[in-house]
């Protein structure tokens, strides 16, 4: 069972079917989708005898990335503080937080949403958006540089519509914001890890921002200029 298993994930076009198959799983909860394809993905890295980089992990974290990283994180995040989500908040309306609004001036709640942040949403996601959808639906197409952008489109978009508990803002919001994570990988196929500390310090910031209930503030301030 397990060799057939492997043999599946290891088939070029079993990326689809579990992109596909994932989101059936919301009947149940929102976050078995997220679960169901990340087994699927470490099944698959597990097959190929923990060969990262075939997942796009292939250089390692040096102070230089860090750095990077780091610029590109804040860079991204003022963009779409002070600009993007702004526009967005006019046309469709506020994100909806409840899921996370426990974190308000709790720090224990804040340390373990960090941890979770970490873990799941900045390995995590990346690892399964970027390192196995993304690149994986890339090789399927024909892996030119046509079929990564088409790709990083497609996985894009699929990031966005799983963030639809923030409500419509949260789908558009994510979608360019996972878009840009998406040609960044494109220009470092072999550096998932870029990506990974991209994401984590620009959602660390965010939400140390709603820990210290200054978010709403920032937002308020940014709508009046608008």
């Amino acid at each position: 069972m397990k060799t057939k298993i492997y043999n599946f994930l290891n088939k070029p076009y079993a990326v689809l079917i579990i992109m596909l198959v994932a989101p059936l799983f919301g009947f149940i909860d929102r976050n078995f989708v997220f679960f169901f394809a990340l087994g699927a993905a470490f099944l698959l890295l597990k097959s190929s005898k923990y060969d990262w980089s075939k997942f796009g992990i292939g250089e390692k974290i040096t102070r230089k990335i860090v750095l990077k990283s780091t610029v590109i994180a804040l860079g991204m995040f003022a963009v779409f503080t002070l600009c993007i989500d702004p526009l967005l908040q006019l046309w469709l309306g506020d994100y909806d937080l409840s899921s996370i609004d426990d974190i308000r001036g709790n720090f224990a709640s804040y340390l373990i949403l960090l941890f979770i942040v970490w873990i799941f949403a900045a390995f995590g996601e990346e690892f399964l958006f970027r390192g196995y959808y993304m690149k994986g639906l890339a090789e399927l197409l024909g892996n030119t540089n046509k079929t990564w952008l088409l790709s990083a489109f497609i996985t894009s978009l699929y990031f966005g519509v799983s963030h639809m508990y923030q409500g419509l803002i949260g789908v558009v919001s994510v979608f360019l914001w996972s878009f840009i994570l998406s040609l960044i990988f494109n220009k470092n196929r072999n550096n998932l890890l870029l990506l990974v500390l991209i994401h984590g310090i620009y959602d660390t910031v965010g939400v140390t921002l709603i820990y210290l209930n200054m978010d709403i503030a920032i937002t308020d301030w940014v709508q009046q200029l608008f």
